[in-house]
């Protein structure tokens, strides 16, 4: 029996390749027969992995995620080149030599910190009302700024010097291009490098092991028990300490009352602007409140509380 619930969480998927991120918008809404669904950090169709999805309510979370940083196991293959970074664009081998992990070692500390990249022309940027990739087709090569990313990890997981194929686990800031990356690197090495494929592994606080495939999904859908097996919201917002409100305060909250701090237990250490994940005095989590101790206030954020 299909699942007639109204379907508010997150559901993380495991994103096949050749898939836009739209593409698995549309397919989950064929399946779910749901129109409100939107997800986090999108994902080229070269790439597979962690794309998590938001249903219902859990919408609401897609312009305040706390968490940004994503994390990738991509391969790159060294001495080739390629217009969009990747093999998937056209291709030229460099004909240079082939270095030894040594050397692939070597240059790898340039890239971990605080790196100014420069975005690739074939990415969805714009630049004076039209899309990179859109000029990039025509042939169009524009001057594009360097904008600031973080490279938190960067580590080589392996590499073969016959064929210079390797592989790298990159925890990176949003905005990060992976395939830039390996460009950067292989420029770097003086070989040239392409990304040869792209697996992410963690975003929004979620992991790979948290995703499942279409063909679960539409399982869980017949069976009538996608409902529960929804994510809560909550898990966005780890990083934000807890507050739970007793009845009067629940009712407050919901009504989108702003509250006196001093009348709530647990409130007294906070930094102005702080947000707080809010649960009602049944723990349900209701949404995220934010405190204005100069005001002595806590005021609604965002609700994430299914309404009726």
């Amino acid at each position: 029996m299909a699942d007639a619930k109204a379907l508010n969480g997150v559901l993380c998927i495991n994103k096949p390749q050749e898939f836009t991120s739209f593409d698995v918008v549309a397919k989950l809404r064929g399946i779910t027969h749901t129109r409100k669904i939107g997800h986090a950090g999108t994902l080229d169709p070269m790439a597979t992995g962690l794309l998590p999805v938001f249903f219902g309510t859990a919408t609401k979370a897609c312009d305040i995620l706390p968490i940004g940083d994503k994390r990738y196991l991509a391969q790159f293959t060294l001495g080739v080149t390629s217009d969009t970074e990747d093999i998937w664009g056209t291709c030229e081998k460099t004909g240079a030599a082939l270095p030894d992990r040594e050397a692939v070692e070597a240059v790898l500390p340039r890239f971990r910190g605080e790196i100014m990249q420069v975005p690739p022309m074939y990415s969805a940027l714009s630049i004076g009302g039209q899309k990179l990739y859109d000029l990039a087709r025509k042939g169009i090569v524009v001057e594009r700024t360097p904008r600031p990313i973080t490279i938190h990890e960067l580590t080589l997981i392996d590499y073969d010097e016959k064929s210079g194929v390797g592989s790298l686990d990159v925890s990176c800031s949003k905005g990060t291009y992976i395939r830039t990356l390996a460009a950067d690197i292989g420029a770097a090495l003086g070989t040239g490098a392409v990304m040869s494929s792209l697996c992410r592994t963690e975003a929004a606080g979620f992991t790979l092991s948290d995703a499942v495939d279409f063909d679960t999904v539409f399982l869980w859908m017949e069976k009538g028990v996608l409902s529960q097996k929804l994510l809560s919201p909550e898990r966005l917002f780890a990083p934000y300490p807890a507050l739970t409100l007793n009845e009067a305060q629940t009712r407050m909250f919901l009504n989108g009352v702003r509250m006196d701090l001093k009348r709530i237990k647990g409130s007294g250490a906070l930094d102005t602007g702080t947000p707080w994940r809010i649960f009602g005095f049944d723990g349900e989590f209701l949404g995220i409140g934010q405190a204005f101790p100069a005001e002595g206030e806590l005021r609604l954020v965002k609700f994430f509380r299914e309404r009726g």
